[in-house]
């Protein structure tokens, strides 16, 4: 079993069991979060997709870490002008650990 979930902009496949990250949510370590924008579900006897059945539907998950990816570095260069500029950037995620999908 398995399910199609939305959080941060971004559609995430999970099961249960899974490690996932995803964009940073306000939680502390050892909590339990519940998403409840939940777009499929695959079962044994098929695959759900109508909203009306998935309105009930959530994926209950455990904080694992809060914490930032690895730095990415942004380069600008303007030829012939003298211009250069080098800036880092470090997105900040939320580790989940899926402990159970409630249809």
């Amino acid at each position: 079993m398995y399910a199609v979930v939305t959080t941060g902009g971004r559609q995430v496949k999970v099961a249960k069991g899974d490690h996932v990250r995803v964009d940073k949510i306000e939680a502390p370590v050892g909590d339990r979060i519940e998403l409840g924008n939940v777009r499929l579900v695959a079962k044994d006897d098929g695959i759900v997709v109508d909203p009306k059945a998935l309105t009930g539907a959530k994926i209950v998950c455990e904080v694992t870490a809060q914490d930032k990816a690895k730095k990415i570095l942004v380069y600008k260069k303007k030829r012939r002008k003298g211009f250069q500029r080098t800036k880092g950037h470090r997105q900040h995620y939320t580790q989940l650990k899926v402990t159970d999908i409630v249809l």
